[in-house]
């Protein structure tokens, strides 16, 4: 089961914080008195609608403190201390065993870590591997999920850490059971939806909840009429991920789209997504 970040993490708890592509330890044995969500994106410019005065809040900036975890639609915050994973380049929070890119600086003592590239466990978990291709799924699903739910948003744009659009997501539904039937593959080349992900260790048949979803590429200038309508269009929401994080999600989506029959691989111009995955 992966594990669902805004459930799991709590208050005067230790956490250890990993790196999901290699298992390296990020921040050891943190312990947060506040575990707070953050306001929409746009919280600050709604004030003017709130008050009868000038905004009190101009000049004001959300940094948690050291005890504090703010978290976002696909990130959290944390109080840099005494970690050290700055790239000298730029304000890249880089793995320094692996070299992926975990997140950003956001200021000289924030930093911003991505959803898809962190693994957060209780102290006395030990760490436990998960598949690449199910965490990113797994994730990008409960962003779905979960912003669909709390603000009645159907359709997303995928933005990179450099702030091209890579992929347009319209959400069909979130109430999915994917039955899939696995006979006696012997061989994990053989692809099924969830790519790299476990096989069913008990019986032929693997049941999951999944999300259904619409997609378009847009790498390469690929539907980039539509994705400047979809940005300037207030009825979409960005979800902002590792440029190279967009690149595999969009190779997880082809996959998938390619293991349906042709006749079902478009509906309206859209490609269509068997299932992006989560546990709950």
């Amino acid at each position: 089961l992966v594990y669902t970040l805004r459930e799991s993490l709590k208050p005067q708890k230790n956490f250890v914080f990993y790196c999901q592509s290699c298992g390296d330890i990020i921040v050891k044995d943190r312990k947060f008195l506040r575990v707070l969500p953050l306001p929409s994106e746009n919280w600050s410019a709604l004030v003017e609608e709130w008050c009868c005065h000038p905004n009190p809040f101009a000049r004001s900036t959300l940094h948690p403190q050291h005890d504090d975890c703010f978290l976002g639609d696909t990130f959290f915050l944390l109080n840099s201390g005494n970690e050290s994973h700055k790239s000298k380049e730029n304000t890249r929070v880089i793995c320094k065993r692996c070299k992926t890119m975990l997140g950003e600086t956001v200021s000289s003592d924030t930093i911003k870590y991505y959803v898809t590239e962190v693994i957060i466990r209780p102290s006395e978990e030990s760490f436990s591997p998960t598949p690449r291709s199910q965490f990113v799924q797994s994730m990008v699903a409960q962003c779905l999920v979960e912003l669909s739910s709390a603000k009645s948003t159907f359709r997303f744009t995928v933005k990179g850490d450099d702030g091209k659009i890579y992929i347009l997501i319209w959400l069909l539904n979130s109430d999915t059971l994917l039955v899939e039937s696995l006979g006696s593959l012997s061989s994990h080349s053989i692809f099924t939806v969830f790519g790299d992900i476990f096989m069913p260790s008990s019986g032929p048949v693997g049941t999951w909840n999944a999300v259904k979803v619409l997609y378009q590429p847009c790498i390469k200038s690929r539907n980039k009429d539509l994705a400047d309508a979809w940005e300037n269009d207030i009825g979409v929401h960005p979800l902002k991920f590792p440029s190279e994080t967009c690149m595999e999600l969009l190779v997880i989506l082809g996959l998938s789209t390619i293991s349906l029959p042709p006749s079902l691989r478009c509906m309206n111009s859209f490609q269509v997504r068997n299932g992006c995955y989560f546990s709950i």
